[in-house]
């Protein structure tokens, strides 16, 4: 079972991009996610130096989206597309944005993402640059995600061409979805990054920080990857935690922890 491990930085979120580099390269593993703040600590040519010397694949970038603010976040977002291609990314993680502030207009939000998308889309093809719809959790609707299923990712996604636009299959956001497998299945052709954590209760105050490491908690990661395999998708599987213990403790201690999951689960 062929299922290459993914570190997102997100998981070690005090190394800088470098630290995270070597951590990769010393446990074997032959992915990282890459975020943007570390990214800009380096620029893109140091950073594209650092990955290829260590020999590991960029799975993704994160993030662009918050296409809900005033301007659609069009400059930023063009400058994320830019950032991913010139690390030899292929894949830009879409957090679409929240309800703009004061508003209740969710069905206006989701349609400003879609118009935003479209004409964000062609500029990113031109890049060579795969844009990735992350459904979120529907805790986040109001702040961060108004795409909240798995569904309405694809049915955002059908509209452009397959290569173009993609979706994200994150099992912390969308393991509760009655309708996941069914959609995941539906994906096919689409699925750009998996991504996995575990869902621990009770949550922290800041619901943000409640992922845990793949175990301790209540998703079956085994049953939503395997879906998406049996989808098409061929690509990493990116561990992406955010949980300020995890974060607090010895980064190569969590690393260990994460590598040691991924084997016990996919062998």
């Amino acid at each position: 079972m062929n299922r290459p491990l993914s570190l997102n930085q997100a998981t070690t979120k005090y190394w800088t991009l470098a630290e995270t580099v070597r951590g990769c390269a010393d446990a074997g593993i032959t992915g990282i996610g890459v975020w943007r703040d570390r990214l800009a600590e380096t620029g893109t040519a140091q950073a594209k130096q650092l990955i290829e010397d260590a020999g590991l694949t960029v799975t993704s970038l994160c993030r662009g989206g918050f296409f809900t603010a005033a301007d659609g976040g069009r400059d930023d977002n063009r400058r994320a597309v830019e950032e991913s291609a010139a690390i030899g990314c292929a894949v830009l993680v879409l957090v679409c944005g929240g309800l703009p502030a004061g508003s209740q207009d969710i069905i206006g939000a989701r349609s400003q993402v879609l118009d935003e998308i479209a004409a964000l889309a062609p500029y990113a093809a031109q890049h060579g640059v795969r844009l990735a719809i992350e459904p979120m959790h529907p805790m986040f609707c109001s702040d961060r995600g108004v795409i909240s299923t798995l569904g309405q990712a694809i049915d955002m996604a059908a509209q452009f061409p397959a290569d173009q636009v993609g979706v994200v299959v994150d099992s912390y956001h969308v393991w509760w979805d009655p309708e996941v497998e069914r959609q995941i299945a539906r994906a096919a052709g689409r699925i750009a990054a998996v991504q996995i954590s575990d869902w621990i209760t009770p949550l922290p105050a800041g619901v943000l920080l409640g992922r845990g490491h793949v175990g301790d908690g209540h998703i079956d990661n085994r049953r939503l990857v395997d879906a998406a395999y049996s989808a098409g998708y061929d690509g990493f599987v990116e561990v992406e935690i955010f949980n300020e213990e995890i974060w607090s403790a010895p980064a190569e201690e969590t690393v260990r922890t994460v590598l040691d999951r991924h084997r016990k689960l996919f062998g």
